[in-house]
């Protein structure tokens, strides 16, 4: 393992084919700290060798996710770097003369297959549940002209390694210690379209850009002594290797977009997360808080105590609703105006289609001023809308159940509610507050669940609601008191 004084450079590298995977996140974060902490760079790399994947748009929404969370790197394909470009398509020179090196020096070989014929191989050793399967070496050996008399010839032939009988199976992982990988069969390197697989591009281009610490998920281990005879035959040092566990679902199957929309890294902006809840969360997936009874711990706290040692190799449940409870911290520790300004933008990003002439000045406004009446028990961004909007609307709309339950006091006490209203002298809370008390409670002898009910059913349409008398000056006397009498002459 490197010295903890020596600068490190370490990399993340998504492939752009679909929704960024919170995967990539998590990555990231391990990756940025451990550059941080040594004073070294973090690296961004796009992996886009695999076109019949490729998306158009994933690449951009990897740069807008990571930048959300503050995972900044130094290099880079949107601002470049020494070691540029950082998209492997934009490489293809870069790795022909390496094939061509291995081919010369018999560690690799042309292989005509066709796809058909690969696919008849691999049900054939299924079936005769051979102990070893894998690619037969049909082609190993052999002149073009000497494969194309047998089935199954490709005009265009893909680059395979050639995996040695006795090898070493086993390597050095700086959180695991000494790793046991199964057997690879005879790697495919270079594909029929020219393009470089991962197991190849991977490697030349970390050791090109000077990466030192490779880090990644356990799903690479079994890949793990592919890549270093790749190293060894090609004569450069190999890269220290942490192999991270997974992030899990509740089932303890690996995190899949397919079934845990949580997967995406961009459902967590779609639902309204907060970016440090979310690192913060990412964090506590594999690794110790620096004080174990502090849950909240910014990327700051947890890149000064960083150390490998620390890292938890057990996969971790993506516990959600431990999510949900730090967003809601999150929100909590936030200032009024901060936190306003996220709504506002969040509102505007996924959910002003949702009111009649989208998030005008005046509801802005609003927004702001009755951020302390909501933030207490507030847990996403994207609950903030539901609870303000009957200060939002011209006309609220009653609850039908909470009608039925309110209805026969409201009968009573609105009539009287209005009128001392009417003359009270200011339209504060707490004005509200000790001329609805002084009149219904403690001169008529109503209950307060009786006396306030049916006026919070009034203003705001439901039982529950943000503070009811500081909605009631948001909204001002006029409004509060046309909406009291409406509902009067609707249960009359």
């Amino acid at each position: 393992m490197t010295d903890s004084l020596t600068p490190a450079r370490l990399r993340v590298a998504p492939s752009p084919t679909g929704d960024p995977h919170v995967g990539t996140a998590y990555m990231s974060l391990f990756n940025l700290a451990y550059a941080r902490k040594t004073g070294g760079q973090f690296v961004l790399r796009i992996e886009d060798t695999d076109r019949a994947r490729y998306v158009e748009g994933s690449e951009q929404q990897i740069f807008e996710t990571l930048h959300w969370l503050g995972l900044d790197w130094d290099e880079g394909p949107d601002i470049g770097g020494p070691y540029a470009p950082y998209r492997q398509s934009e490489r293809l020179d870069t790795y022909q003369p390496f094939v061509d090196q291995l081919i010369a020096e018999g560690h690799a070989y042309y292989c005509w297959c066709t796809p058909e014929r690969l696919a008849t191989m691999r049900e054939e050793q299924a079936k005769a549940k051979l102990p070893t399967t894998g690619y037969d070496r049909l082609c190993y050996g052999k002149t073009r002209e000497e494969r194309a008399q047998l089935p199954g010839f490709s005009e265009t032939p893909v680059v395979r390694m050639l995996i040695p009988d006795h090898m070493d199976l086993t390597f050095t992982d700086i959180v695991r210690g000494v790793v046991s990988a199964p057997r690879p069969d005879d790697q495919v390197i270079l594909k029929a379209d020219g393009f470089p697989t991962y197991h190849l591009a991977v490697v030349v281009d970390d050791h090109l850009m000077g990466i030192t610490h490779v880090v990644r998920g356990e799903e690479w281990i079994s890949s793990t002594p592919k890549h270093i005879l790749l190293y060894k035959w090609l004569g450069w040092k190999e890269p220290a290797w942490c192999h991270m566990p997974l992030l899990r679902n509740p089932d303890k199957s690996k995190i899949s977009k397919r079934k845990n929309p949580a997967a995406r890294l961009l459902w967590f902006k779609e639902e309204g997360y907060l970016p440090q809840a979310l690192l913060n969360f990412l964090q506590l997936m594999g690794y110790p808080q620096p004080d174990n009874d502090q849950e909240m711990c910014s990327f700051e706290e947890f890149m000064a105590d960083f150390d490998w040692s620390k890292v938890n190799t057990v996969g971790p449940v993506f516990d959600v609703k431990k999510l949900e409870w730090l967003n809601g911290a999150y929100i909590r520790s936030l200032s009024d105006s901060e936190l306003a300004r996220r709504i506002i933008e969040y509102i505007e990003a996924y959910q002003a289609t949702d009111l009649p002439d989208g998030l005008t000045d005046h509801d802005k406004q609003v927004i702001r001023q009755a951020v302390p009446l909501i933030s207490p028990r507030l847990t996403l961004l994207k609950d903030a809308l539901e609870k303000v909007r009957f200060l939002l609307t011209d006309e609220v709309v009653i609850d039908a159940n909470a009608r039925t339950k309110v209805e026969a006091d409201a009968r009573a006490v609105l009539p009287l509610a209005i009128e001392a209203l009417e003359s009270t002298p200011d339209f504060t809370a707490e004005s509200i507050h000790d001329t609805l008390t002084t009149v219904l409670v403690d001169q008529l002898g109503y209950k307060k669940k009786t006396a306030f009910a049916p006026v919070r059913v009034a203003i705001t349409g439901a039982l529950v609601s943000p503070p009811l008398f500081e909605s009631m000056e948001i909204l001002g006397r006029d409004v509060s008191l046309d909406r009291m009498r409406a509902f009067v002459q609707s249960v009359s």
